[in-house]
């Protein structure tokens, strides 16, 4: 029988795919995903729905919220983390962010690796996001993005692998986040604060100078 007193965990990851993960202590009630990476905005309120409906709860059920703060793109992102945040805020409930690398990681050394890894998704642009891990799932440096051929000769895990094996030494492991997992050890981990992970400045900056819109002698009127 499920202690009545165990916390309630909606996990949210928009790092990658829009991800939702429910659970109650180590047992995962119920997990949702789409691969639309177009689709964040759209699909995450109603994700999150039948993730709870599925389970048969509420989210006036919910005791605590544990969202993804990437590295990832940055409007994947931004629409993950403010829908926890919200939802954390209306609910008057704990909300705690952590890399999403790291579930990876976790992943992984559930299966007792022997030596160190390093977990890698794609950041496109011919680039991926990395970080490096021990033995028991920790992570010691990153994150990281850069060009694959400079991330570690170390065993790689994670969707970085799909995409560049040939570039990383790719063993097997996980390649997707498992949001059942980020709701159940995403408590545990590392606290990484509130501020997405973008590791990039965004597409759209808001311009430094002002476009002058004197005329100048000898243009054309």
């Amino acid at each position: 029988m499920t202690d009545a007193y165990t916390p309630l965990t909606l996990a949210i990851d928009t790092s990658t795919v829009v991800s939702v993960g429910l659970a109650r202590g180590t047992q995962v009630l119920s997990t949702a995903s789409i691969e639309d990476r177009m689709a964040h905005v759209e699909q995450l309120t109603p994700l999150v729905r039948r993730c709870l409906e599925s389970a048969g709860e509420s989210i006036g059920a919910v005791d605590r919220i544990v969202v993804g703060l990437g590295p990832g793109p940055f409007t994947g992102l931004r629409v993950g983390i403010a829908t926890a945040q919200v939802l954390a805020s209306v609910r008057k409930i704990e909300l705690r962010g952590i890399c999403s690398l790291d579930v990876l990681a976790t992943q992984y050394a559930a299966s007792t690796p022997d030596q160190e890894f390093v977990v890698a998704t794609d950041a496109r642009r011919r680039e991926v996001y990395w970080a490096r891990y021990g033995a028991a799932g920790r992570r010691t440096d990153g994150p990281h993005v850069s060009n694959p051929d400079d991330v570690p000769r170390l065993p790689t895990v994670g969707p970085g692998a799909e995409v560049y094996p040939d570039r990383l030494l790719v063993v097997d492991g996980p390649r997707a986040l498992d949001p059942g997992a980020l709701a159940v050890c995403g408590w545990d981990l590392p606290d990484a604060g509130r501020e997405p992970l973008y590791l990039r400045r965004p597409d759209a900056v808001e311009p430094t100078r002002r476009k002058s819109v004197l005329h100048h002698r000898g243009a054309p009127r």
